[in-house]
């Protein structure tokens, strides 16, 4: 019995694919679509979208590895039917996408959580001020940022930490006293509603940042009084 040749150079991969997406369009149609959905939560999420590409296209490339490999031992005298072909090809895309999984978990960014130390906050009005920026705005502005459990699982990890560094970059309340940044923007953001960011408390995520009406108005009112935290102020 002699099996299948084929090589596993960059193009036939591409007819591999050719192949895959012309005997089954609707299998093809539902991958597609998810992997839009995976690239819209990553936009939604802060993620940039470049990073989601290439997760998907590794998890694409190995898919046509493994469904390759799977051909290449197919008795060639045998042909292959296309219901088994396409079980084989979920098959490996989910193989895929474990391994892609488990790759990715090895990269070392997002992974050391570090805080530093604490060189001096805004003189607060009054200590509920201070909470009520703890509460909604030391997730990303502080160094005393609490990361969640799902906060070292990548590709999420990677998501954490490029928000805390972007929100440390722009402001950090934990070194007020020797690099203020754009906190005299505070008060206009929170007015503006733009901070913290709508994706940051929908669907329930960091419940305890999104402040309701009084409390924005008690913090508002307490950051007027707060030297720094407005043009001026």
């Amino acid at each position: 019995m002699t099996t299948r040749k084929l090589s596993l150079k960059p193009s036939d991969l591409f007819a591999a694919a050719l192949h895959a997406v012309k005997s089954h369009p609707i299998i093809t149609v539902v991958w597609v679509a998810l992997a839009l959905l995976a690239i819209g939560i990553s936009v939604y999420g802060g993620l940039p979208p470049v990073v989601t590409v290439a997760l998907l296209g590794m998890v694409a490339a190995g898919a046509l590895l493994l469904w390759a490999l799977w051909s290449r031992r197919q008795p060639a005298e045998t042909p292959i039917a296309t219901s088994t072909a396409g079980r084989m090809g979920v098959v490996a895309v989910l193989i895929s996408g474990v391994l892609t999984f488990g790759i990715i978990q090895l990269v070392p960014y997002g992974r050391a959580h570090s805080n530093p130390p604490v060189t001096g906050e805004p003189k607060w009005a009054t200590p509920e001020t201070r909470q009520l920026m703890v509460d909604s705005c030391f997730a990303c502005h502080s160094n005393e940022v609490e990361y969640p459990p799902y906060a070292s699982i990548a590709p999420i990890s990677w998501e954490v930490q490029h928000h805390v560094e972007e929100g440390r970059d722009a402001v950090n309340y934990s070194e007020f006293a020797t690099n203020p940044g754009e906190a005299e923007n505070t008060i206009e953001v929170i007015e503006e509603g733009s901070m913290p960011p709508a994706y940051f408390t929908r669907f329930g995520l960091h419940s305890v940042a999104k402040l309701s009406p009084e409390q924005t108005k008690q913090l508002l009112e307490g950051l007027r009084a707060t030297p720094g935290m407005s043009e001026g102020g």
